[in-house]
């Protein structure tokens, strides 16, 4: 099934919490409201037409300039062959987006990395935590305005680049 039909599908039963399938350099894509992505991927999940049973991907990226932290969904169908791309745009000052996690189990880990990394709430996820960095870890290292801390603990964060070593090159 092509993203016409399966847009078709998705705003014919969620309304205005879907967009218009929309196109970057290199694939198409629907955007869904942060507050009903849990239902639109319950839907592609279990409507046998798509039965979207693998979240291939989860990543996320900071936009501070609009105010948006982009949340970037790939799924895929093994049963159909066909694969689709959902993006999810959050408040910056406060990211909060449903959680995924009761569709595909996997989504767990993959939610936790995007709190760690990025400061998104997953609203629902049963085990919100840091899954890279330290539990005490101030901020999150892959919001753009993000400076580290010189040290962590008394142990230096601070690591000579191997561009700048003499007979590297």
């Amino acid at each position: 099934m092509d993203i016409q039909a399966i847009h078709k599908l998705l705003h014919d039963r969620f309304g205005a919490a879907v967009g218009p399938v929309s196109s970057a350099r290199l694939f198409e894509f629907i955007e869904v409201a942060p507050d009903r992505i849990d239902e639109v991927c319950y839907h592609l999940a279990t409507e046998p037409a798509l039965l979207f049973d693998s979240l291939s991907n989860l990543s996320g990226c900071d936009y501070p300039l609009r105010g948006k932290i982009q949340m970037v969904y790939d799924l895929y169908s093994y049963t159909h062959d066909h694969s689709l791309v959902l993006k999810v745009d959050a408040d910056r000052a406060n990211p909060r987006v449903a959680t995924v996690e009761r569709v595909w189990p996997a989504a767990n880990w993959h939610e936790r990395e995007a709190y760690d990394l990025l400061g998104v709430v997953f609203t629902g996820h049963s085990d919100l935590r840091r899954i890279l960095l330290p539990d005490d870890w101030v901020g999150h290292p892959l919001r753009k305005d993000y400076v580290e801390a010189p040290d962590y603990h008394g142990i230096s964060t601070i690591r000579e680049s191997v561009l700048n070593i003499p007979g590297r090159n």
